[in-house]
């Protein structure tokens, strides 16, 4: 609306007037000085300098004839809108005094009744320039105080979500805290116990050298699964990644794997590495260990092949060997494969598996990229 009442209305208003002017019979180049200002300073509509000049004009044309009052609503619209506060109360009551001026030309010779009529126009004037004053500043306190509101409850809502994440952390923390006591006092202990037989019966007897090699290897294993499960119950990242990044740790692990199961294993990375968030290291870590256990147990596979690629926006790892396979329908997952779909799906990655009789078997697990 503003724009309106100072682009269009007071150019209508002087053009109306110029209409009635002609037809009452007064020479129309008495507006000129108006007409030239509006046009002339255009540009400059909404400056108080603007008004100044356009109320001095008016006041000039009223002087000259009281018909021109009739153009002192275009100083009043600019007078209203354009003028910011205090000086719009000024402004309105000059503009008044211009119009009053003009309404009591008709009253010439009574000096009383003419200032009757000016002060009636400026304080009619200047109380309407305070009613609208004091309404626009009761309308931007309520958008401020709705703004407050909204703000209010943006930060509750806030605060909800916050006190959910809270709640649900405290949750986990608690659902890790009772695994942590079941790994501790289950496998935790019946590891002990497997190492604690072996380094007996290797204490009581010479193993003989056709067994010593598995022996080791059952050792070894069973220290190491201990190792992991106290990780686990302090929750702490796997012995592989403590030193080493996502590539060598699972290069390192492809190799004990091969070592131990006499299985070539031939690890590959592509795309340029780089640090990611060590919930996904962990994550495509467990993932590749847990494909390589069943390729041992299920796939008697000869050659098995562990790729680490990093793409733009995700990093993929892809566990494939050249074993029995199995037909995928109607074939329900195992543990393994679930575990696995939950680490990766948990970082809202996926996870697939192909195979088929005597094709071997791929899993493919793809997590987007975060940085460490």
């Amino acid at each position: 609306m503003p724009f309106l009442l100072v682009t269009v209305v007071p150019y209508t208003l002087l053009a109306g007037l110029a209409v009635l002017v002609v037809a009452a019979g007064f020479p129309v180049t008495e507006l000129l000085p108006a007409a030239v200002w509006m046009v002339a300073l255009y540009r400059w509509r909404e400056t108080p300098v603007f008004f100044a000049g356009l109320l001095v004009i008016t006041a000039v044309m009223v002087l000259q004839n009281p018909l021109y009052g009739l153009f002192t609503p275009v100083p009043y619209l600019y007078a209203f809108t354009v003028l910011p506060w205090p000086w719009r109360l000024a402004g309105v009551g000059l503009t008044a005094v211009v119009a009053g001026a003009a309404q009591a030309s008709a009253a010439s010779g009574m000096v009383v009744l003419q200032g009757v009529v000016i002060v009636v126009n400026v304080v009619m004037m200047v109380t309407t320039a305070w009613v609208l004053h004091t309404a626009d500043v009761e309308r931007e306190q309520r958008v401020a105080a709705m703004a407050k509101l909204e703000a209010a409850l943006e930060e509750n809502a806030g605060l909800h979500a916050q006190l959910l994440v809270q709640a649900r952390e405290a949750g986990v923390l608690d659902e890790r805290q009772r695994m942590a006591r079941e790994i501790h006092d289950t496998l935790a202990q019946g590891l002990i116990g497997i190492i604690t037989q072996l380094q007996a019966a290797e204490q009581r007897h010479e193993v003989p050298a056709a067994w010593r090699r598995p022996f080791d290897a059952v050792m070894g294993l069973a220290r190491e699964s201990l190792a992991e499960a106290r990780r686990s119950v302090e929750a702490l990242r796997p012995a592989d990644l403590e030193t080493a990044r996502l590539g060598e740790a699972l290069e390192t692990v492809s190799g004990k794997w091969s070592a131990l199961h006499g299985v070539p294993v031939r690890f590959t990375a592509t795309g340029t590495a780089r640090p990611l968030a060590p919930a996904i290291e962990v994550a495509l870590l467990r993932t590749a260990q847990e494909a390589l256990a069943n390729v041992a147990k299920h796939a008697g596979a000869t050659r098995v092949g562990v790729t680490l690629s990093y793409l733009a926006d995700e990093v993929a790892l892809d566990v494939r060997d050249d074993g029995r396979g199995f037909d995928l329908s109607g074939r329900s997952e195992g543990f393994g494969l679930a575990i696995m779909r939950q680490r990766v799906e948990g970082l809202s990655g996926s996870l697939r598996v192909e195979s088929e009789p005597g094709g071997g078997t791929g899993v493919s697990a793809c997590v987007p990229w975060r940085s460490a």
